[in-house]
């Protein structure tokens, strides 16, 4: 029986998959709540990935992207779930992952984020990023946050995604949405053509390269509230990667202008609770305050990372003050807290009780 990729996606949502992974010669398997389970299934034969790919490539891709070896797009499957698609050809003939992404937007309360993110929201202009793995939930929350945006303000939001995930229904904003290889060709002209289009609000699905953050610092520096996402470990590390992406010669005059229009870093990682197996976010924050922005005028990062330790903010906090808060609350073990902590050394003393400012800290966080 030829292989029914809907009824497969269907199985898979009712068995919660986050993630869907369809290699050719192994059979399928699903993430749920963040492992990897093989299914009791045939093995995926060429044909198979054939019949996927012509089943849920767009029509306007078919026409040129057959043969690519990585492509990226969305599948909508009505009344189950939206999809993120990445098509890649391997050794063995090809493989598909998909991700889920859910019709409803969920808002920061229903998703456990902290409350203070909502204050990135109310900028008139600048730049927040939102940091952390694939598959950490930086869409979705960067989505909760353009929500809230469209509930509350008459603006023109523009998204440049790839490719598009949640999809939108304009409110008191006005939403416009496009897709890169669909509608427009790579970051830095979707922002550059998105500065002609009356924006507001730019969200940039990711910071790759130089002329991507060129473009969207220029965009910031203009007026413009601009959101976008990094692949890297932490607030600080975040600063770094943006100064990795400039000329030697060039990077402290670049990070006086950074400095100026970065409003915010949120790093986040989502870790396994104790007691049903879900997972929950555990939230890094970096608000550009007038210190940190003097550290980062100077190139001082490391200062930065003391700061956030004495922070007693709910704006400013380490992945460790999150991990041992979410522990103190039950919600994670101390197995877990370690794992997932960024300084493992300071995260033991915390967990033991012998961090110097362990008293204080717990009364910030709780």
């Amino acid at each position: 029986m030829a292989f029914n990729i809907d009824e497969f996606l269907a199985k898979a949502q009712k068995a919660g998959a986050s993630d869907i992974h369809l290699n050719c010669g192994k059979v399928p398997a699903l993430r749920i709540k963040g492992d990897m389970f093989k299914i009791a299934a045939d093995p995926i034969e060429p044909a198979d990935i054939k019949a996927v790919l012509e089943k849920t490539l767009p029509d306007e891709f078919k026409k040129t992207m057959m043969n690519a070896k990585d492509i990226d797009y969305l599948y909508v499957l009505d009344g189950v779930s939206r999809y993120r698609i990445n098509y890649a050809k391997d050794l063995n003939g090809g493989k598909f992952t998909f991700r889920s992404i859910p019709f409803t937007i969920k808002n920061l309360k229903d998703l456990s984020l902290p409350p203070c993110l909502e204050d990135f929201t109310n900028c008139n202009n600048g730049i927040v990023l939102v940091s952390g793995a694939t598959g950490s939930g930086k869409s979705t929350t960067l989505a909760a946050l353009l929500e809230l945006i469209n509930q509350r303000y008459k603006y023109h939001i523009v998204t440049i995604e790839d490719p598009v995930e949640f999809v939108y229904e304009d409110k008191k904003s006005v939403i416009t949405q496009r897709s890169l290889g669909l509608d427009v060709e790579d970051f830095k002209s979707g922002i550059k053509y998105a500065l002609r289009q009356d924006p507001d609000v730019i969200l940039v699905g990711e910071i790759r390269d130089k002329e991507t953050l060129v473009s969207a610092v220029e965009a910031s520096e203009t007026g413009h509230l601009v959101f976008a996402t990094v692949h890297t470990n932490g607030t600080v590390a975040s600063i770094n990667r943006l100064k990795g992406f400039i000329e030697d010669s060039a990077q402290d005059q670049f990070m006086k202008r950074l400095s100026a229009c970065i409003r915010g870093v949120i790093h986040q990682q989502l870790v396994p609770t104790t007691n049903d197996g879900n997972l929950t976010p555990a939230i890094e924050i970096l608000t550009f305050t007038s210190t940190v922005i003097d550290y980062v005028k100077e190139g001082k990062l490391y200062d930065i990372t003391n700061l956030m330790k004495k922070s007693r903010q709910p704006n400013i906090t380490t992945m460790n003050m999150a991990l041992f808060s979410l522990y103190q609350k039950g919600m994670i073990t101390k197995e877990t807290a370690m794992e997932y902590s960024l300084e493992r050394v300071e995260m033991e003393q915390m967990l033991r009780g012998m961090y110097r400012d362990n008293t204080a800290l717990t009364e910030s966080i709780l």
